[in-house]
């Protein structure tokens, strides 16, 4: 069963990969980059600010937690376990598959630019849900990330669609481990007041 699955995802990835333009290409690579993305995490950070003022502090705790954990649980654990090469340094696919300036590491399961941009999604469209509506475009802005990855070749699609998995249980662990702490620390900040 497992072998079938790599079968078909080996299948999707060369079929999907196989799209691309010369003039996409740069695009692609830039959105992959941290640096292309300031003026976002700018805004984010504005935003944050200015609706929660002081108790921001909770929600940069939170967004650091949810990157830690995903990126440790694909970097730091999935990819060395599972020794799963990047298609890019895969002998096979030389000649065959599409690939964009640099391949990156030797393993890619799971993707790492998949978990953090997702646990970041998740985080804040769990904390801000109720408070600034239309934070749901930020999974929109996760999906292009992670396809970034299968478009310049370094990135099966099973590593993106598993590191989103990863991301959303670290987004969603985060929020609610965050939301513990605090109401810990008013409990007791209310014991001391009595």
């Amino acid at each position: 069963m497992i072998e079938t699955i790599k079968i078909w995802d080996e299948e999707l990835f060369l079929f999907l990969n196989s799209f691309h333009f010369d003039w996409l290409d740069p695009v692609m690579y830039a959105m992959t980059k941290t640096l292309v993305w300031v003026p976002l995490y700018a805004f984010l950070v504005y935003i944050i600010i200015k609706k929660l003022g002081q108790s921001s502090i909770w929600i940069f705790i939170g967004i650091f937690l949810a990157i830690l954990i995903s990126d440790q649980t694909t970097s730091g654990f999935m990819k060395p376990f599972f020794e799963r090469p990047r298609p890019c340094h895969d002998p096979r696919w030389e000649g065959i598959m599409f690939n964009y300036k640099r391949c990156g590491g030797m393993f890619g399961f799971a993707s790492s630019h998949a978990s953090n941009t997702f646990a970041l999604a998740t985080y804040l469209w769990l904390t801000f849900k109720r408070k600034v509506p239309g934070f749901g475009w930020m999974f929109l802005w996760a999906a292009i990330v992670s396809y970034t990855r299968l478009y310049l070749g370094v990135h099966y699609p099973a590593d993106l669609i598993v590191g989103a998995i990863v991301g959303l249980l670290a987004g969603w662990f985060s929020w609610w481990l965050v939301i513990k702490i605090k109401m810990t620390a008013i409990r007791k900040v209310e014991k001391m007041d009595e």
